[in-house]
């Protein structure tokens, strides 16, 4: 006659002899690498986006003030343009910077400084120029967007140009001629 702890016992040893059970372990430590694969591909793909659009905005604006479609040539009328061409930017208004310069055609130099952009930590923001030039000069356009990451850390967060707090910048550049009256 078998005992109780001979009974015990040999629960316990069937127990650890299954094998049911292993197939969700394999589960929970996939599971983390495959959504931090989607939501990266996710976050990659709506970047792409937003710098897809932030360039087509910039293109269209620039062409209106080469044409002289805009009446003013400010910083506020600027960015209200790009920013409403840019549907999917949260509170763009308050995270782009535009600089807007002439090139000297006689020496052809470019601006080299970096491209200012927004710091969302700080409350006073970068001085930018914003010449409007005359006929026939040749003018550079650049427009930096800061903006958050989806998924700070991880991903494609850590590749990317970040500001203090996190946010990823795009940039757009673009140069044109204004066109005579």
């Amino acid at each position: 006659m078998r005992t109780a702890v001979t009974r015990l016992l040999d629960r316990i040893a069937s127990a650890l002899r299954r094998e049911d059970g292993t197939a969700s372990m394999e589960f929970v430590l996939m599971v983390p690498v495959i959504l931090l694969i989607f939501m990266s591909s996710f976050e990659s793909g709506l970047l792409m986006t937003r710098e897809i659009l932030l360039e087509q905005a910039v293109d269209k604006t620039m062409r209106e003030l080469r044409l002289g479609h805009l009446p003013t040539v400010t910083n506020a009328v600027l960015s209200k343009e790009i920013c409403s061409r840019t549907i999917i930017f949260p509170d763009c208004a308050h995270n782009i910077v535009i600089e807007l310069d002439r090139i000297n055609t006689t020496t052809w130099a470019i601006p080299t400084d970096i491209t200012r952009c927004v710091n969302s930590s700080a409350p006073a923001q970068p001085v930018v120029t914003m010449n409007a030039g005359q006929e026939n000069e040749l003018m550079l356009v650049r427009v930096c967007v800061s903006l958050p990451a989806m998924i700070p850390g991880m991903g494609l967060a850590p590749a990317m140009p970040l500001d203090s707090l996190g946010n990823y910048i795009l940039l757009a550049r673009s140069a044109f001629v204004v066109e005579p009256s």
